[in-house]
């Protein structure tokens, strides 16, 4: 992508109501519609929605696929997509505009940041989708389901809160379950082939355009849904 297309999404998305970035990753500033600062946390269903009903986040969203269509799926929710990609976050954001769904929106910082920027126990589900897997051993620690990442998590999600990953990564599925084995928590769905699964959830069947090259490949996807407990 050229880096004048880039200027020119990163440019869009200042006038977007449906988008909140922070720049600066040593402050909790956000900023939002007009390059003016919001202030989000602890109040994003009623500043950001206009209403008080869930929230779900969907992390390393990429082009967030999975926000737009669930938001489609629930209107009775709040979906927000969160990614450091800025020129990824425009396309979903402008799929939200077009189609007319107020109930996503999309945050764009680092998720290490996230109890910066949602209060104690103000998301009600995560999703994470098809995250880099990192699979070098000297960066499993950036996994996203790595004990840090969900000490993260803790500090924002509701007690009975639910974590969804779904990713075409062995690997990253297997690293997962040993973490969960250690970590306080309780797995309620795994499956290293989702699609083999009987009476799946009809939310693991959204596909996004990389998921279905996948797929066409023969790669099998898998999914492991886990709360978190009082340590």
């Amino acid at each position: 992508m050229s880096s004048r297309n880039k200027l020119y999404k990163f440019s869009q998305m200042l006038e977007f109501s449906n988008v909140v970035q922070n720049f600066d990753s040593s402050t909790d500033e956000l900023i939002g519609q007009g390059h003016t600062p919001v202030q989000r946390r602890g109040v994003w269903a009623q500043e950001q929605f206009g209403n008080d009903r869930p929230i779900v986040l969907e992390l390393a969203c990429g082009r967030g696929e999975y926000t737009v269509a669930f938001a489609k799926m629930f209107p009775d929710k709040n979906f927000i997509g969160v990614d450091v990609k800025g020129a990824r976050l425009w396309q979903g954001a402008r799929r939200l505009r077009e189609e007319k769904l107020s109930n996503g929106a999309f945050l764009r910082c680092r998720i290490e940041m996230l109890s910066k920027f949602f209060a104690e126990g103000e998301v009600d589900e995560i999703w994470i989708t098809f995250p880099d897997p990192f699979l070098k051993q000297r960066k499993s620690s950036r996994r996203l389901t790595a004990p840090g990442f969900l000490d993260v998590y803790r500090q924002v999600l509701r007690p009975d809160g639910i974590i969804h990953l779904k990713t075409d990564e062995l690997r990253l599925y297997d690293f997962t379950l040993e973490v969960l084995a250690s970590y306080p928590s309780r797995i309620t769905f795994s499956s290293a082939d989702l699609y083999q699964s009987e009476e799946l959830d009809p939310r693991w069947s959204q596909t996004t355009h990389y998921e279905q090259l996948h797929i066409a490949d023969g790669d099998q996807i898998c999914g492991v849904s886990f709360q978190l407990l009082e340590g």
